[in-house]
């Protein structure tokens, strides 16, 4: 897999839904997300998850209660007890209301590690700003919403018997990859191939996100699960089938970003990093 690190894709105004997404994203995880400082270390114990398991409980989008629309009877209640095989996280009736509609908005906003949440943020800074620009402000934000929807009752729908808390902003970043490819297939993207050292090439973005797109696809034949440990990968591709049909109707018009000529690698990549 390559890491992108920008592209070669001029914006014309400041795309600040992009930046308030990124800024909403990492405070939410590092003020708000039990345990979140110490995810960087793996440092946590039984309490530490247990009230995590709550948290997630409580704010993450779930597949049954999408596709059923009704709530568990038992969730974690956040506290530690002992039973016949020792200390656990107890459970018990829920003592909140919860809209499984809303909560497919609230989990957007969740990640399950900085890993995940800086990797997420990487790829809409790179694509979100280009996206933004050509749509706009507030019709970049509904798109970004309506991909993340679309891409979590997808998933949904497929593993309606899943109790997994399903969270991440991926399903929804997938939809900007996917308007990406469709307004900008020919810019050039920076990225570092892990081949030995980090190999820094200038690629097109068709290649870069379509590459991303077919990884998703053969990860995601072999069973797709989601926590936060694991990958909803048919997330990520209903995500980014819906974010290239809702951008086919912008293509005309869309102006052509610079197209340096062919691939650069090794020293004559980085003279023009």
């Amino acid at each position: 897999m390559v890491i992108p690190v920008h592209d070669v894709n001029p914006v014309r105004r400041t795309p600040w839904v992009t930046y308030a997404l990124i800024t909403a994203n990492i405070l939410v995880f590092v003020l708000l997300t039990p345990g979140a400082p110490g995810s960087l270390t793996g440092r946590g114990g039984l309490a530490q998850l247990c009230h995590l398991q709550s948290f997630l409980e409580q704010w993450a989008a779930v597949p049954q209660e999408l596709v059923h629309h009704r709530l568990p009877r038992l969730v974690p209640t956040g506290a530690v007890g002992v039973g016949p095989q020792g200390a656990g996280c107890v459970i018990g009736p829920p003592g909140y209301e919860k809209s499984p509609e809303l909560s497919v908005l609230t989990a957007m906003f969740l990640h399950g590690s900085w890993l995940h949440l800086l990797g997420n943020m990487l790829f809409l800074l790179i694509f979100g700003n280009n996206v933004e620009d050509r749509m706009g402000h507030v019709r970049f934000l509904l798109f970004y919403g309506f991909c993340g929807y679309v891409a979590t009752y997808g998933f949904a729908l497929l593993n309606a018997g899943s109790a997994e808390p399903l969270i991440g902003a991926s399903g929804a970043i997938a939809g900007v990859l996917g308007a990406y490819l469709v307004l900008y297939p020919r810019a050039r993207v920076w990225v570092l191939v892990p081949f030995l050292i980090f190999l820094p090439l200038r690629l097109p973005a068709w290649i870069v996100l379509g590459s991303w797109f077919v990884l998703q696809a053969l990860y995601s034949s072999g069973g797709a699960v989601s926590d936060a440990g694991t990958v909803a990968y048919v997330a990520h591709i209903v995500g980014f089938l819906a974010g290239m049909l809702l951008a086919w109707p912008l293509r005309p018009g869309t102006p052509h970003p610079p197209e340096p000529p062919g691939i650069l690698f090794g020293r004559r990549a980085r003279r023009g990093w």
